[in-house]
């Protein structure tokens, strides 16, 4: 895996949450084991308060910004 996927997830073990803001698209979706939400902030909130995400199975970008994410395996540490 590479390109902006991998930037998020380095820009999360950061806690570097300027550049995961910018990475993500406003109306985000966003699906894990168990978890599926909508829009940026809400996502934002999430990736703050849990365990760092897994790679994602497959993304789609929109307007340079990841605009969906989908993980099949649960975050690591959960």
């Amino acid at each position: 895996m590479g390109g902006i996927a991998q930037d998020v997830l380095d820009a999360v073990e950061r806690g570097d949450w300027t550049t995961v803001k910018a990475l993500l698209h406003p109306y985000l979706h966003w699906r894990e084991p168990g978890v599926a939400i909508r829009g940026r902030t809400t996502v934002l909130t999430r990736l703050a308060e849990s365990p760092p995400p897994s790679p994602p199975s497959t993304v789609e970008l929109r307007d340079g910004q990841i605009y969906r994410w989908t993980s099949t395996e649960a975050p690591d540490g959960g």
